[in-house]
């Protein structure tokens, strides 16, 4: 399809179908094809000064202080986490696909790091947990600052004067929330520049179909489009919406080549739909398909993604250092049981509760169950099986098994039973009892069913270390809590409460066996598993149904979640980062004066374009054709693309927050700065009865610009843009305490910052 494809220096036949569409392509009034190439309104100097100028400033303000705060912020848990991983090469699970992970890894990588650092909790210190935080966020920080000059160049390809271009990079380059997000360990930076390049590259690529169709310029920008959507989509799905955008372009483009009038005939028609298969859906899917290869290749030892597997695929990871210190648990083993959320060790002793509570409650007086931090003989527990299956010494332990765990020091069995727990009144109280009531009339509370907190360990082989679950009283149906965040009074020596929870199915009632006391010679051996094949696409046809399976369960209730309709407006915010010592918060929220700028913007370009088309049902033509290319072309093309990022949130159930806005934020950057050119444009028709070019000169169309009230108005929002983020500068870099008057000040409309008390 591509061996007729002429040279850049080629001339076309005269004969051939490319020079017949060529010449009949005025016949046809293609979508913005007069606006757009029309020869540069200003000096090619001017562009540059202006890029460099705004590229400058974007850099300032995402490098300004980037080390602050020195601690792990926000989504920095998950994303600096899954670089670790990759690191390491374990195997992890994440709702996204890979290609931005891996790129932060590869920056890890390149400075050395080995990923020894988990970002386990916002708040945590890079100081006593060395990572490689700065080059991790300068990574975010270059694209960030890179998507600048890509938003100037689009806009000056779309024939902007330079002070548009200008205008519309500057509501990317001041931007609170495009900072923010760009000065992070996030995917945000790389899924922003990415949509950026796909516009620049369609751009591009549909101008130069107007001169030179299946050129090398044309398949250079073609393919080049294609590479940027599948970067959109291998780092978030919501690059569903991008190749929307550019989808609705190009179907809309075959459209006007369809039609007789544009001088193409069906077989040449075939070869630019074809060719567009090619560039835009085969070879982006390809790549995509090749970030995925890569994840594969990387990840090949066991980690903490298995458990979200199949068995299948779980056999073709090798053991992971963890696995190599895991062994199988059989009954009678004497074991220690750890809480994974706390890490607090089960442990018990012979006090009693109190009869008598401070609350006035009852409890039943028998033995303190209740979790421990440190190593102590009475956190031994002896894993039994149930009376009615005797004599299983040296069986393994199975998840889903229900068994009985006997305090070894007391000899008392652990027992729950509808008390109130100490603590938490709803919940029940877990004790112990001995072992004559253990085995006569209370066995029944006795017995506890070992449920697998990880989907695919059903009937798995329980392991130290390695088998998480839940301990589950199979009388009552609560599971085994413990919990730090208030200890039990000084009769409890100020250790953690166990309590049985009613919601059985809480992450927070997960544990592991951590080791055995009385492993015997033959299971201290660690033997190797065999790691087995599996096909490239059985792999990953797995993997891509459990992300869309867990990313449409992404629906729990969330502190800073928000719906869309607030989003174009910024009533919403997000809380990134906290320091309650010093009073500084990082809170993720627009550029206020951009933001609905953005919003005026939209407004006014849909009531023009109603008007138009109602006024034009009417045989009334206000508007010159060259004012109609524009609002057909570049303004309709970015305003259907802002579309296509905003409206289909409204159709997610999932948890929504401000920044899935951003894309479309971008879009409409470009969008409001090229309106108000159009607006500051002499766009009148002077005869309104006749659908004319321009009734003055038709053959060289040229609406005058009132270029110095359209320098002022964009000086004056560019001003409005700097003080604005001169103002919230103290909550997007974290780095200044400030007083509750100050923190009231910046509250704006329902948004609620701490410290404002």
């Amino acid at each position: 399809m591509a061996g007729n494809k002429p040279s850049k220096q080629r001339k076309l036949d005269p004969d051939s179908p490319e020079m017949k569409y060529l010449k009949n392509r005025d016949a046809y009034e293609f979508f913005g094809a007069k606006w757009l190439l029309k020869p540069l309104p200003d000096k090619p100097s001017t562009y540059r000064a202006l890029v460099w100028t705004v590229t400058l400033i974007a850099a300032v303000v995402r490098f300004q202080n980037l080390p602050y705060p020195r601690e792990v912020v926000f989504d920095e848990v998950h994303f600096g986490k899954f670089a670790s991983y990759y690191l390491e090469r374990t195997y992890f699970f994440d709702v996204h696909p890979p290609f931005a992970k891996m790129l932060i890894a590869f920056v890890g990588w390149l400075v050395g790091y080995n990923g020894a650092f988990k970002f386990e909790d916002i708040g945590m210190s890079y100081d006593t947990n060395p990572a490689p935080f700065v080059a991790y966020r300068s990574l975010s920080a270059i694209l960030g600052t890179l998507t600048v000059p890509i938003v100037f160049n689009t806009v000056k390809e779309l024939n902007f004067r330079a002070v548009t271009c200008t205008l519309a990079a500057m509501l990317v380059a001041v931007d609170c929330a495009q900072v923010i997000d760009s000065r992070l360990i996030l995917l945000d930076a790389t899924l922003i520049i990415a949509v950026a390049c796909s516009i620049y590259c369609y751009v591009r690529f549909y101008k130069t179909q107007l001169q030179t169709p299946f050129s090398s310029q044309w398949y250079l920008w073609l393919y080049a489009t294609g590479i940027s959507l599948s970067f959109v989509m291998s780092t978030k799905y919501i690059g569903v919406m991008t190749y929307s955008a550019i989808g609705a372009a190009v179907v809309a483009n075959l459209w006007q080549l369809l039609d007789f009038k544009a001088g193409v005939s069906i077989r040449l028609f075939a070869k630019h739909f074809v060719q567009r298969l090619n560039g835009l859906i085969f070879a982006p899917f390809m790549v995509y398909l090749f970030w995925f290869w890569v994840h594969f290749a990387i990840l090949t030892r066991s980690g903490p993604g298995d458990d979200f597997m199949s068995p299948q695929f779980q056999q073709t990871l090798s053991d992971s250092p963890l696995a190599k210190e895991a062994r199988q648990v059989n009954y009678y083993d004497i074991v220690t049981l750890k809480h994974k959320g706390t890490e607090a060790l089960l442990h018990s002793h012979q006090e009693r509760y109190p009869l008598r509570y401070e609350d006035g409650r009852i409890s039943s007086n028998g033995q303190q169950v209740t979790g421990y931090r440190y190593e102590d003989v009475n956190n031994q527990w002896e894993v039994l099986p149930t009376k009615e299956l005797p004599g299983r010494e040296g069986q393994p332990v199975h998840l889903d098994d229900v068994v009985r765990f006997k305090h070894v020091v007391t000899g008392t069995y652990l027992l729950a039973h509808d008390v109130a727990s100490p603590l938490y009144p709803t919940n029940e109280e877990v004790t112990t009892v001995e072992e004559e009531a253990a085995n006569g009339n209370n066995y029944h509370e006795t017995l506890f069913s070992l449920q697998s907190a990880n989907k695919g360990d059903t009937k798995d082989v329980l392991k130290t270390k390695l088998s998480v679950f839940r301990i589950v009283h199979t009388d009552t149906n609560v599971a085994l809590w413990t919990h730090n965040d208030v200890l039990l009074p000084e009769w409890g020596f100020k250790q953690q409460e166990v309590n049985g929870n009613k919601k059985v199915i809480d992450p927070e009632n997960s544990w592991f066996m951590d080791t055995i006391i009385n492993i015997d010679d033959a299971r201290k051996v660690y033997v190797p598993k065999p790691v087995e094949k599996l096909p490239f696409f059985a792999k990953w046809s797995e993997l891509q149904k459990l992300m869309f399976e867990h990313n449409n369960k992404l629906s729990s209730d969330h502190p800073f979640a928000s719906n869309p309709e607030s989003w174009p407006g910024s009533l919403s915010g997000v809380s990134f980062w906290t320091k309650d010592q010093e009073r500084k918060q990082i809170y993720f929220i627009g550029n206020i004066v951009g933001w609905w700028f953005q919003v005026i913007s939209l407004a006014l370009f849909s009531g023009l374009t109603i008007a138009d088309i109602i006024a034009r049902r009417r045989g009334i033509y206000p508007l010159n054709k060259m004012a109609r290319q524009k609002l057909h072309a570049p303004l309709s093309f970015l305003f259907i693309a802002w579309l296509c990022h905003y409206l289909p949130f409204f159709l997610m159930g999932r948890q929504k927050f401000l920044h899935h806005y951003l894309p479309a934020h971008l879009i409409a950057s470009m969008f409001s700065a090229a309106l108000w050119e159009t607006v500051f444009t002499e766009n009148k028709s002077l005869n309104m009865d006749i659908d004319e070019e321009d009734p003055v000169n038709p053959h060289d169309a040229s609406p005058k610009l009132k270029f110095i009230p359209l320098c002022l108005f964009c000086s004056a929002v560019i001003v409005a843009l700097i003080w604005c983020f001169a103002f919230f500068s103290p909550i997007i870099y974290g780095n200044e305490s400030l007083t509750v008057p100050q923190v009231k000040s910046r509250e704006w409309l329902n948004i609620k910052l701490h410290f404002s008390k």
